[in-house]
């Protein structure tokens, strides 16, 4: 969509620009793209190119980029620029977060374009679109469209649910199934359920609300209940799937790492006909009472070899919410390699900073 070329030897004296080998490449901006979008306020995002290409001199003047600097970089801003208006052309709006991801998989030399991935739409709701915002994100989706089963298996904050729940909605607004069912296990993550005021259904609510407040995100609010009332959409315990049989529905177990084997084992065989099953968990996050093996810990030694089941791995990487909670899941992935190989006296090294992030995998 850009239009480069090669100016004359770059000469700005004091900068990469002074050495007169060095060429300068001029990228031509479309006249129907405002700079600004393309920028960002105060130039917020062509401050971040520039901190991502420390070799590179980058300049703006009106609508043409001059980029001099090592070849293979300049290539790759250009490359960048191209995505980018991809993206613009595709009406998602850029921001520091877009920006940083697509040289991260312009650098990793991915099959996938980065403008294949963020703007890739799974549901609109309210004026709202959700959409993946990272590689392995994109991939996890393209997997519960590919599988019957899949497991999306990954720390806090990179969408599994989120994600899962959007293609649940947008299976049922497709008529592909006729139902969504979500389910938990019911679980205390260091907390005692029966000292809880209130019926049983008031002491598990609480522990079914994540998949409510999702949902709410993604259907409108007021049909809600109607949903709920006529069957299309059920939110319930693990333990109410027992002697079930699911048919033409799409069906998430989420926060898996707390079903035993034994529950996994009844959960998976629960499929019917025309339905589709996504399992979301976090093996580091494990609330079972001692002693008790966690279902989803051992499921892919079990089903690693079955045609239609997929395992998708989701990382630190692919956290997008407050930039501190990647740098947590960092922190206790290396305390947790520590404590494996002996006690160790003083704090685990801290990551690098990193980015802020949005709180949704897709907004």
């Amino acid at each position: 969509m850009s239009d480069a070329h090669t100016d004359e030897p770059a000469t700005t004296p004091g900068s990469t620009q002074s050495h007169p080998h060095v060429p300068q490449h001029t990228v031509t901006i479309p006249a129907d793209v405002q700079m600004v979008t393309l920028l960002g306020p105060r130039d917020e995002l062509l401050r971040t190119m520039e901190r991502q290409f420390p070799q590179i001199e980058l300049h703006v003047r009106g609508n043409e980029f001059h980029i001099a600097g090592p070849s293979a970089e300049v290539a790759l801003v250009e490359r960048l620029l191209d995505e980018l208006l991809d993206v613009i052309d595709g009406g998602q709006p850029l921001n520091r977060d877009a920006v940083e991801r697509s040289i991260q998989m312009l650098r990793a030399q991915t099959v996938e374009r980065p403008a294949d991935v963020l703007t890739m739409n799974i549901v609109s709701n309210r004026g709202r679109t959700i959409r993946p915002k990272t590689l392995n994100q994109k991939r996890y989706v393209d997997a519960i469209d590919e599988n019957t089963i899949v497991f999306g298996i990954g720390p806090a904050g990179t969408g599994k649910t989120y994600l899962a729940m959007a293609k649940a909605v947008a299976a049922l607004q497709a008529k592909q199934v006729n139902r969504i069912i979500l389910t938990r296990p019911a679980v205390e993550a260091g907390e005692r359920l029966g000292f809880l005021p209130g019926t049983l259904n008031d002491k598990i609510d609480p522990y079914l609300r994540p998949l409510y407040d999702a949902l709410h995100d993604m259907v409108d609010p007021d049909s809600i209940p109607r949903l709920m009332a006529s069957g299309t959409v059920e939110v319930a315990p693990l333990a109410y799937m027992r002697g079930r049989t699911l048919n033409d529905a799409f069906i998430i177990l989420d926060e898996a790492q707390n079903t035993s084997a034994e529950q996994m084992k009844m959960f998976l065989t629960r499929l019917g006909f025309g339905s589709k099953m996504v399992v979301t968990g976090d093996v580091t996050q494990v609330d079972l009472p001692g002693g008790t093996q966690s279902g989803l810990r051992i499921v892919r030694d079990i089903l690693g070899g079955i045609d239609d089941v997929h395992f998708a791995e989701l990382t630190a990487t692919d956290v997008v919410r407050h930039r501190l909670v990647g740098d947590i899941v960092d922190a206790y992935g290396r305390w947790d390699a520590v404590q494996q190989k002996g006690p160790r006296r003083g704090p685990v090294r801290p990551p690098a900073r990193r980015t802020e992030h949005q709180d949704r995998p897709g907004s």
